[in-house]
Parts: C-alpha cells; sequence; structure tokens
C-alpha cells in the first residue's frame, strides 16, 4: 500500500509520513524547497523502517503543470497510490485590509487550488484500481480567524471540496474526508503564533494542552483504513474539544 503526503517534510505531513511507514505503508511525499528536511524524513524511514519505501518529491502544488508531471512520476515510481493526503499548506497572519492580493493568491492557491490540483491528479489512478482514499487536512479556521482571512477562506474551501469528490466518487470506491487538526504542536505554530498566545490556546483547550503531529496522523491514517470504508464526506476533529470551549 502506498501513500502519497503533500507537505511532508515538516510538522504534521512529517508526522503523517512517519505514521505512515510505521503502519507498514510506502510513502511518496513532497516538499517545497527545503530538501535537506525532505533528506532528514527519507533517513528516518531508511532507520526506522527499512522495510519500506520511501521517496521524497520537489513541487509547489500551486503549479498545475508541475502537479500533474509529479503524479505521473510518483505512479511510475511506486506503480499505484491508494492513499492521497493533502497536507500541503501555509498560513498569512494580516488583516484582510491590508492582505495584497498576491498574498491572497498564495495562500489560496498553496491550500486550496493545490488540493485540488493534486486530488485530479490521482483521481484516474484511484479509478482505475477500483478505489481509495482522498485525505484533507483542514483546521478550525475554518469556521472563521480574525488576521486569518485567506487562511480560514482556503480551509472551509477544502471542506467543500472533498464532500463534493466524495459524492462524485463514492461509488467508485473513492471515500473523501476532511481531518480538522486544533492547536497542535508543530513548525507553522511555533512560526507564526507568539508564545503567550500559545500559552493561552493550550488552556482554552478543555484537555489543557497542545496536540501532536502524530495524533493528527492517527486520524488520517484511520480515515486510510478499511475500518473507514464506510466514512465518506467526513470531517473529523482532532482538537482536543477546543472548537467547543466557552
Amino acid at each position: 500500500m502506498t501513500t502519497f503526503v503533500t507537505g511532508g517534510s515538516r510538522g504534521i505531513g512529517r508526522g503523517i509520513v512517519q505514521a505512515a511507514l510505521q503502519a507498514g505503508h510506502d510513502v511518496a511525499f513532497t516538499y517545497r524547497s527545503n530538501r535537506a528536511a525532505a533528506e532528514e524524513v527519507v533517513a528516518w524511514a531508511r532507520a526506522h523502517a527499512p522495510q519500506r519505501r520511501c521517496e521524497a518529491f520537489a513541487l509547489d502544488v500551486r503549479d498545475p503543470v508541475a502537479v500533474e508531471a509529479v503524479g505521473d512520476a510518483v505512479l511510475d515510481a511506486f506503480d499505484e497510490v491508494a492513499t492521497v493526503v493533502n497536507n500541503a499548506g501555509i498560513v498569512a497572519n494580516e488583516l484582510a485590509a491590508h492582505m495584497s492580493d498576491a498574498r491572497w493568491a498564495e495562500v489560496l492557491g498553496t491550500n486550496l487550488s493545490g488540493a485540488f490540483y493534486v486530488s485530479r491528479a490521482f483521481l484516474p489512478s484511484l479509478l482505475a484500481s477500483g478505489g481509495g482514499s482522498l485525505v484533507f487536512v483542514g483546521s478550525i479556521a475554518a469556521d472563521g480567524m480574525a488576521g486569518q482571512a485567506a487562511y480560514a477562506a482556503s480551509k472551509a474551501g477544502l471542506v467543500g471540496l472533498a464532500k463534493s469528490l466524495a459524492k462524485e466518487y463514492g461509488r467508485k470506491g473513492i471515500t473523501a474526508n476532511v481531518v480538522v487538526p486544533g492547536f497542535i504542536d508543530s513548525d507553522m505554530t511555533r512560526e507564526s503564533m507568539p508564545t503567550q498566545l500559545q500559552a493561552f490556546w493550550a488552556e482554552f483547550c478543555p484537555l489543557r494542552r497542545m496536540g501532536s503531529a502524530g495524533e493528527v496522523a492517527d486520524a488520517v491514517l484511520f480515515l486510510a483504513s478499511d475500518a473507514a470504508r464506510f466514512i465518506n464526506g467526513h470531517t473529523l476533529c482532532v482538537t482536543g474539544g477546543l472548537e467547543w470551549a466557552p
């Protein structure tokens, strides 16, 4: 079984790659520019899952031509992909009035259009093999987040995209679901959120802590497993109850 993960060189994506390898999957993953980080993941795979195959592919998911090329390269190398995890994402911490057209386009292009391009690239293979799983990594920001209009819009869009694909291709054995992480200890969180705000949200969460990339990965692998074969068009929250907090 082969799993394809976008943005797999760091943060939640790296956690998904590592969990998939440990679960017995072969893994192909993408990275945008940090080749050193991608090589670290491949080295980790050799050390911790030597029986499994793991390869990294450079890709900017905003480029539909590049997405098609990488998709073809992955299928040539691995023959068949059973699960596609759309994880690549970026955030822009800016109020809407100050956000440039370029920044808006970058965030929507990466988080939403990129997920569409990747899904489209692998759908023919999934159809030919009789089914598979599309999993999208969303965010609680999809319900709206001050200072993150582009990020919130892109993550809300993923829900609509996944539910549409679920309805279009469920009859062909392809499921499409969204995993919604809450406040997760990741590179993106550490880089984009001040320490005081991190502490505030950790306290605000009913479980009184941040989640881990591994906990998100567990949810992703569940949705990709036979145990979830009748779950389709669903949004699975891995938030510690943060979205329900008073």
